[in-house]
């Protein structure tokens, strides 16, 4: 496959997947999930019809909730989203709609403040691993610092981390708007797994490249960067085919509260595997020309 030859391609393809995800994120944002906002979430089931979300509003007026948002899920469930209560206002609500009518399946409540110590430590932890790459990256591509130094394979595959991750939000900023999916920590745990997924195999890739750039001339460094990524293609294709099958089956037959985390890690997979055989090699190679030229 000439991969590097039509890099052009790629390059259009992932810009206007990016300028989506820019487009979608300014007009919606993301829907934060109360692990940063703060707040109480219940998920309870019926245990038979479900009542309409005008009746259960009816039972609710009388405590002084604020705003309370009702998120059907399934046939008979519902989640109930509110603002920060205590654990006496909590059983007032399972008996206004009927404690002998309800199965509880979960109830969390995080305040405003732990939110916002939990949305900072996030970016943190986002931001020092995608320093560690680089910088684990460059190390081990030391000894591989020409044509291209070994710093820049650490910042290619970061510009293809963060093409990977925006495109993810930008996916669920509309899935969000549209279905009301919070965004919450384990968002950040499956953002974090798609970061160590997709820089294994830009790593695998760079890794082959390494060994034929040792062991051939590289002058015509695109031939072998190209060459280096059909060697690797089996193998990143069957990574990402046998880690979907599991993934998939989580999402259609595990329970609702892992539902979308599994769909983030199935998006960012998907993504995360393009970016590594089309992305990363295509864009090293960019970096190449254009040293030439300039």
């Amino acid at each position: 496959m000439e991969i590097v030859k039509n890099r052009k391609i790629y390059f259009i393809l992932s810009g206007l997947l990016v300028l989506g995800s820019l487009i979608s994120l300014l007009l919606w944002g993301l829907h934060l999930g109360i692990d940063f906002t703060g707040g109480s979430l219940m998920e309870i089931e019926f245990l038979n019809e479900r009542s309409s979300n005008q009746e259960i509003q009816e039972k609710l007026s009388g405590l002084d909730l604020g705003q309370v948002n009702l998120q059907p899920t399934e046939d008979k469930g519902l989640i109930i989203r509110l603002k920060d209560i205590s654990e006496e206002t909590h059983q007032n609500i399972l008996e206004e709609i009927g404690l002998n009518q309800i199965s509880e399946k979960r109830f969390e409540s995080i305040g405003p403040l732990i939110g916002q110590e939990l949305k900072r430590k996030a970016i943190w932890a986002i931001g020092l691993a995608l320093i560690a790459i680089i910088l684990y990256i460059a190390w081990s591509f030391r000894k591989v610092s020409r044509p291209v130094a070994s710093w820049q394979y650490g910042l290619v595959a970061v510009i293809a981390l963060l093409h990977d991750i925006f495109i993810t939000l930008g996916f669920f900023s509309v899935l969000s708007h549209f279905r009301e999916i919070d965004i919450g920590l384990p968002f950040v745990a499956a953002f974090l797994t798609i970061l160590g997924y997709s820089v294994n195999n830009s790593i695998v890739i760079f890794d082959r490249a390494r060994e034929n750039l040792l062991r051939t001339n590289w002058d015509n460094f695109g031939q072998v960067i190209n060459e280096s990524v059909n060697q690797s293609l089996t193998r990143c294709l069957n990574t990402a085919l046998t880690t979907l099958l599991v993934l998939l089956s989580i999402f259609f037959l595990g329970g609702e509260t892992i539902k979308y985390f599994s769909l983030a890690l199935i998006i960012g997979i998907i993504v995360g595997t393009y970016s590594s055989i089309f992305i990363t090699s295509s864009l090293i190679v960019g970096w190449y020309g254009r040293r030439l030229t300039s």
